[in-house]
């Protein structure tokens, strides 16, 4: 343990506290004109540091991937691990069952689309609106294409696993497989669906071989005047950047609109068996890749069939018949590309490195202090020897404090050299990593106490969550700081067990607020910890420094300023 004294004192215990745990910056900078050595004298500002037990704990061999709050993955990604593509399947959901196309019913064309992330930045010169894309990677002004293929899927999706207790829902995993079933990888790809090729689509007429266009392009819909060959065509809709392919009529024809008035159609339950849902996979074009991030619970996420009708007086009409994705969606990863292989750490004395990879990748263990709790041995406890250090107990029950905890942070530098060693790229390096309670699957009640909310999830949570710290010239990262004040607080003043932490590699910390109703995830066969939804969502990775590294400037470290009388 090192003790360091800051020239910092107070006069007023309880005003400047709370403006010392309001503020987001290194302690040391807080020295100003209000708070000096000649002005106080009744309270010293001190910081310690202790040592922390960090480990790498893989996702071995594969992470539950269903229910991930309507997200989908889909595509290629490349960094210092390796490759990763992801792929996955989802049932549909008609708008309505039993249905009433009409007479002579024939499909004009079908569209399914999958809408990006995004959000308008303005408007060009045309008047049309331009949008940043959120959820493709790796970020840059323009994407690598992906190859499509998608496919009927032919295994039935359970909502309860037959195996478990009653009403447990069915577990499945990145890896194809279901709990207490076994792998369903063969079953997922029946007849191949053909893309057709058309103007404002991403498969446009200069492309082949499935080959889809991804881009931040939005789609001009347009409605031509047939008398009058002259009028230029009129746009009748702007669709936001996503996936928009036309498929071929004719498997949308022998399987929906022939079947009307056959049981199948007649509710959800009959036409989930009927027809299982859709796979997608993605393959590299030239080589690469995007990774996209799908918000497939959309209402804009759909397949749209459009039909003519024919009455038998001559009548004509039109009618749309839309298939959403859902409810069951599986996500699927395979690493089979990956370079850098990742190990489990030592759980007991920690590692040099830490390695955290999303998806099917890898999260952490912290212990603090050892990992140790209350016991009958203080003088051998480093938790009891710390919590006796700030705090008065009676058999372990706090009565009163000695010395007052200010901010708390746990700080995790990047391993440049490692990094820099397997030429990561500093845009794939994960602005945001999740801290959370492996042993309750909860967030720390830092997060839940952060008041720093946003839609944007690169500026929420800042106070408990700090953004990597990056070089301004390189803009390679430097450092993360995590803020756990109030964890320990709960520690010393509220009896709080020890538990142990898990760290993760996060694609949006927002996920994992429990009014999304996000649950953290099984590893499959481990039963000692869960992943958070954010880091299965996204494929980044970084490596860091742990408590064991050689450069021991850099080791992982518990920092606490706090607040004691100099009388």
């Amino acid at each position: 343990m090192k003790k360091n004294k800051i020239a910092l004192q107070i006069i007023s215990f309880g005003l400047v506290i709370l403006t010392f745990i309001a503020c987001d910056k290194d302690f040391a900078s807080l020295e100003s004109d209000v708070i000096n050595n000649d002005i106080a004298t009744n309270f010293d500002i001190l910081s310690e540091q202790y040592a922390i037990i960090a480990y790498t704990k893989p996702l071995e061999p594969a992470v539950q991937t269903n229910g991930l709050i309507g997200l989908s993955t889909l595509g290629i990604y490349d960094d210092a691990y390796g490759r990763t593509k992801s792929s996955f399947v989802t049932q549909l959901s008609a708008s309505s069952y039993d249905p009433d196309f009409g007479n002579g019913t024939v499909i004009d064309s079908v569209v399914l689309r999958l809408p990006y992330f995004s959000r308008a930045t303005g408007f060009d010169d045309d008047g049309n609106t331009i949008y940043e894309i959120d959820s493709i990677l790796p970020k840059g002004e323009t994407y690598d294409n992906i190859k499509l293929r998608i496919f009927e899927n032919n295994y039935f999706l359970r909502d309860f696993d037959p195996n478990a207790d009653f009403n447990e829902s069915q577990v499945y995993f990145s890896d194809k497989t279901a709990a207490g079933s076994g792998g369903f990888s063969g079953a997922l790809e029946g007849e191949e669906l053909i893309f057709v090729n058309s103007p404002q689509t991403s498969y446009p007429n200069n492309s082949s071989d499935n080959s889809i266009n991804i881009s931040n392009n939005v789609f001009l819909l347009e409605a031509d005047d047939d008398d009058d060959a002259s009028t230029p065509a009129v746009i009748t809709e702007r669709q936001a950047p996503g996936i928009r392919i036309k498929l071929d009529p004719t498997f949308w024809q022998n399987k929906i609109i022939d079947k009307e008035g056959d049981a199948v159609l007649s509710n959800q339950n009959n036409f989930v068996n009927y027809f299982k849902g859709l796979y997608f996979e993605a393959e590299p074009v030239d080589g690469d890749g995007s990774f996209l991030i799908l918000n497939t619970n959309s209402t804009n996420a759909n397949v749209t069939i459009y039909y003519s009708t024919t009455e038998t007086n001559g009548d004509t009409g039109t009618g749309t018949y839309v298939l959403r994705f859902g409810p069951n969606k599986i996500n699927f990863f395979d690493n089979d590309g990956f370079t850098l292989p990742i190990e489990s750490g030592d759980p007991a004395t920690g590692d040099s490195r830490i390695y955290l990879k999303g998806g099917e990748g890898a999260v952490a263990g912290i212990k603090l202090f050892n990992g140790e709790d209350l016991d009958d041995a203080p003088e051998d406890n480093s938790f009891e020897t710390f919590k006796n250090y700030f705090v008065v107990t009676d058999e372990g029950k706090f009565v009163r404090s000695k010395r007052l905890v200010n901010e708390a942070n746990l700080v995790f530098y990047v391993d440049r050299n490692q990094l820099d060693m397997l030429n990561e790229v500093s845009d794939n390096e994960p602005n945001r990593l999740y801290l959370y309670d492996i042993d309750n699957k909860t967030p720390l009640i830092d997060f839940v106490l952060d008041a720093t909310n946003s839609t944007l999830p690169s500026f929420s949570k800042l106070s408990h969550l700090g953004i990597l710290e990056r070089d301004e010239t390189s803009e390679k990262g430097i450092k993360y700081k995590l803020k756990i004040t109030e964890h320990i607080n709960n520690l010393l003043i509220r009896d709080s067990t020890n538990v142990e932490l898990g760290l993760a590699v996060s694609l949006n910390v927002n996920v994992e607020e429990s009014t999304l109703g996000s649950v953290q995830k099984d590893v499959k066969g481990a039963d000692d910890f869960n992943v958070p939804v954010s880091s299965i969502l996204t494929p980044r990775g970084t490596i860091l420094h742990g408590n064991n590294s050689e450069d021991e400037t850099k080791r992982v470290y518990l920092e606490i300023y706090y607040t004691e009388p100099n009388n």
